[in-house]
């Protein structure tokens, strides 16, 4: 099988370029702030997860069994530190043994001995957030592209780029933005699926195995938010497979056993600690517009709040901004917007947000078809510019973690 050629033009370097901007000002936040007792959290329990799974008697890691809290971030967080440590461990058989840092070949020696030794805790903790931030903003743009073309792409990531709550989570260890990334990849991958099934069947593999992971993933990192796509992937999949329908439910079904298989991994196979992920509550709900009004009623979000309004009132009134492309979003939006977990803190709104971008780009793609392309583009330019300079001004406080 041959891989399909991949040109970086001139799209693709104005995307890096941006893209580029979000890094810049994710490493400025990162180099401003001080080591939590949450990074800590996930450091010491993220290590335990990849070294010893078993600390305590009856335990999963000294963080407990994780009723609630998906293992992802933890993994994430601590296989840096993990990798490093083995780094060191394996540089210290070079020395002669007077010199080396471990007396013994235990693995507890090891990592009492090597904790002055591991260096740059705070980005090796970080930047694996920044980085899947990152990797959702080129989907994003990779996926507005293919639907709305190069000036809506553009918008929805600038957006993006300029979010203050995307650069807040996407700086600290958390489920959060990794449920986020994984929701946005895991819908949009299966309707990457439907529309394979509409060709030959060599080309489903690939994709059906893509949105395994993305759901086995989404779950390591929120039960909620991989029920939300799970449930969305299969309606979807039902609306676009047309001919091939019969299909749907043996797919969803392989797939959802496939990535319980992966979640049941990401807890190391151990059967009492994965038991609580059915009896932690991590997927109770309720609904609440407190969380969204709190977010738009940001002066930091009021750029964005405008385009959110004049999109809506667009897809309302132009019958041409009506179709999937736009209204699959929309759909995720509303259903997303309002949840708010009961058993866990979680913050679901925030996995709304790439699905708000995506309709903010596309309605306003449309638009700029029109006979007044001249006014919706200099209205997009002026919210994109205004929500740039809010979003750098407030970077400072970023920086100071709660």
């Amino acid at each position: 099988m041959t891989l399909p050629a991949f040109q970086i033009g001139r799209p693709q370097r104005l995307a890096g370029l941006l893209l580029l901007v979000f890094l810049c000002e994710c490493l400025w936040i990162v180099d401003h702030q001080q080591l939590s007792p949450q990074d800590y959290r996930y450091a010491l329990c993220g290590r335990e997860m990849w070294e010893r799974p078993s600390p305590l008697a009856g335990y999963f890691t000294t963080c407990g069994n994780l009723n609630g809290d998906g293992t992802f971030a933890y993994r994430v967080a601590g296989l840096p530190l993990t990798v490093q440590r083995l780094v060191l461990r394996a540089a210290d058989k070079l020395r002669k043994p007077e010199d080396r840092l471990y007396p013994g070949d235990t693995l507890n020696g090891s990592v009492w001995e090597t904790r002055h030794q591991i260096g740059y805790v705070k980005y090796l903790m970080h930047l694996p957030f920044v980085f899947f931030a990152i990797w959702l903003g080129g989907g994003l743009w990779w996926v507005c592209r293919r639907l709305f073309g190069n000036e809506g792409a553009f918008f929805a990531l600038g957006l993006y780029t300029f979010c203050p709550a995307i650069l807040r989570y996407a700086v600290v260890p958390n489920n959060e933005v990794l449920a986020m990334w994984g929701l946005y990849g895991l819908v949009y991958a299966a309707i990457g699926v439907a529309h394979a099934m509409q060709g030959p069947r060599r080309k489903w593999k690939p994709r059906i195995a893509l949105f395994t992971l993305a759901l086995g993933l989404t779950a390591a990192a929120h039960l909620l938010a991989a029920m939300l796509g799970f449930i969305a992937a299969f309606f979807f999949l039902l609306y676009l497979a047309e001919r091939r329908r019969s299909y749907v439910m043996q797919l969803v079904l392989f797939s959802g056993f496939a990535a319980i298989a992966l979640l049941f991994a990401s807890f190391a196979f151990r059967p009492a600690s994965f038991s609580y992920v059915f009896t932690g509550g991590a997927a109770r709900f309720w609904f609440s517009f407190e969380d969204i009004l709190s977010f738009f009623h940001d002066g930091a979000n009021a750029p964005l709040a405008i385009a959110t309004l004049v999109a809506l009132l667009l897809y309302v009134g132009v019958r041409r901004s009506r179709y999937f492309g736009n209204t699959s979003p929309l759909l995720l939006l509303l259903a997303i917007l309002t949840l708010r977990t009961t058993q866990v803190f979680s913050d679901p709104w925030l996995w709304a947000l790439p699905f708000l971008f995506t309709f903010i780009g596309g309605v306003f793609a449309d638009a700029f078809e029109t006979r007044q392309r001249k006014l919706f583009l200099a209205l997009a330019g002026s919210i994109l510019l205004t929500q740039a300079l809010l979003c750098i001004a407030g970077i400072p406080a970023l920086a100071i973690q709660p």
